[in-house]
């Protein structure tokens, strides 16, 4: 029971975690169903697992990915927004939320291709995507490994490696800690459960994945807008650094900020991501920096 705690705890603060102990800005109760919705929600038998997943609107297909640990209902801000002009599609990925895991390890490729499979069952032939966290991972290797599928990209709080060249130290170390912990703590039970173990991986995955190097992302052919908070998790530097490497990028570092932009900066958040996807990418060159 403590193994089960001690790690739901630090994932859970991994994912709300802003990274600026001055935001004092708390989120509102969660009063709707998304995540839960029995009216929308299905299944899809994909790549030997049940992926859970939502559609809401109508209107150019929109895939959202939430982070690490997290699941639907971590977009309860942005679903109402964009499902206005769009048709959202929002999925628990493997091994988090409702969607179980028939795996005994996790990687972001795996979970990139099984959303990759999803578009497919859903007959998508492309979308625009966006993704926080883990999910802005997957987001960047979905455009990487399938560029077809993604015709808009935004990503906020993405990393392409785990040492703290590109993740804040503390926040590195103590994620570590945990792998140690649990590792040692696996070992000493006798049947650990399948919740247990998926736990253990996702908070794994965390502390040795991703290892994309920043060349790799010249193979993104759509529009990217990367986004990071300037207290993030993930350094800004290195966020930079995703962006001066995808061909087509903008930059976004929101002031005051932390890891949860899609909450802390909800309105914002929406509004930047809902006018880039509403406007062609502009080659920005010679007198246009001046503009």
């Amino acid at each position: 029971m403590k193994l089960i705690k001690a790690l739901l705890t630090i994932l859970l603060a991994l994912v709300i975690c802003t990274g600026y102990a001055q935001q004092k800005e708390t989120a509102k109760k969660d009063t709707n169903t998304y995540g839960q919705n029995k009216a929308v929600g299905k299944y899809a038998e994909i790549r030997g697992i049940k992926m859970y997943y939502e559609v809401y609107g109508k209107g150019e297909p929109l895939l959202i990915i939430h982070g690490n640990g997290g699941s639907i209902k971590d977009f309860r801000y942005q679903i109402p927004y964009f499902a206005k002009k769009y048709k959202v599609i929002l999925a628990d990925s493997r091994a988090q939320g409702k969607s179980n895991n028939d795996k005994d390890s996790l990687s972001y490729e795996m979970l990139s291709d099984d959303l990759n499979a999803l578009m497919d069952q859903l007959k998508l032939k492309n979308a625009n995507v966006i993704g926080w966290s883990d999910g802005g991972i997957e987001g960047l290797l979905l455009a990487m490994r399938n560029p077809d599928k993604v015709k808009m990209l935004a990503v906020t709080g993405a990393n392409l490696w785990p040492d703290t060249t590109a993740v804040y130290p503390y926040i590195a170390d103590l994620v570590m800690k945990q792998n140690v912990f649990t590792a040692d703590s696996l070992k000493k039970m006798k049947n650990p459960s399948r919740l247990i173990k998926d736990q253990v991986l996702l908070l794994h995955l965390l502390s040795y994945e991703p290892h994309i190097k920043p060349e790799a992302l010249h193979k993104i052919s759509c529009p990217t807008l990367v986004i990071g908070g300037d207290h993030d998790v993930i350094n800004p530097e290195h966020t930079m650094l995703i962006a001066k490497n995808i061909p087509r990028s903008y930059l976004w570092i929101l002031p005051n900020s932390g890891h949860s932009t899609p909450i802390y900066y909800r309105d914002m958040f929406n509004r930047v991501i809902g006018d880039f996807f509403s406007k062609p990418y502009r080659k920005i060159e010679k007198w246009d920096v001046l503009k």
